[in-house]
């Protein structure tokens, strides 16, 4: 069992090409082709563990970036490419009226529904209320509003 190296050991095999790694159990420090899938691993080469020389610990030679459960459940903001006149029927000030420029990406019954109600590109609506619903008059139909739906409808103020 090799001392751990100290840091002006650590440049000098730097300089000299070698991949040296820290193990995160013990800390020892050793060189990384020293330990090339040692376990009888069917990947051979391709195995990205790495086995500690001095405690025998195996862990990935690179940190993950991120899980993919972290990367489904993170909301990044993306940037709006929406006209800046064009914005949700949420966004709207109650009594604010505006026209319907588009129902959302999403196509379905749904939408088949609220177009049976003239919800409609080119309509004329106006925002009664946001909380608890988003409720929204059509001519003289009032409709509640799921905030999905709310989201997706985009619209641009009248006047």
């Amino acid at each position: 069992m090799a001392p751990p190296l100290g840091s002006a050991e650590l440049r000098l095999a730097a300089a000299e090409g070698s991949v040296w790694v820290s193990c995160p159990m013990c800390g020892y420090e050793f060189d990384r082709e020293d330990t090339l899938c040692g376990h009888g691993c069917p990947l051979g080469s391709l195995c990205n563990l790495v086995r500690c020389s001095n405690c025998g610990y195996e862990f990935p030679d690179a940190p993950r970036r991120r899980s993919w459960l972290r990367r489904l459940l993170s909301r990044e903001a993306k940037p709006s490419r929406l006209p800046p006149d064009v914005r949700s029927v949420s966004a709207l000030e109650p009594g604010e009226t505006a026209s319907v420029v588009c129902m959302g990406e999403r196509k379905g019954s749904r939408y088949g529904t609220l177009s049976a109600f003239g919800l409609v590109a080119g309509a004329e609506v106006m925002l009664i209320q946001r909380r608890p619903s988003c409720v929204v008059k059509i001519g003289e139909t009032e409709l509640a509003l799921d905030p999905e739906i709310a989201e997706e409808l985009l619209v641009r103020p009248l006047g």
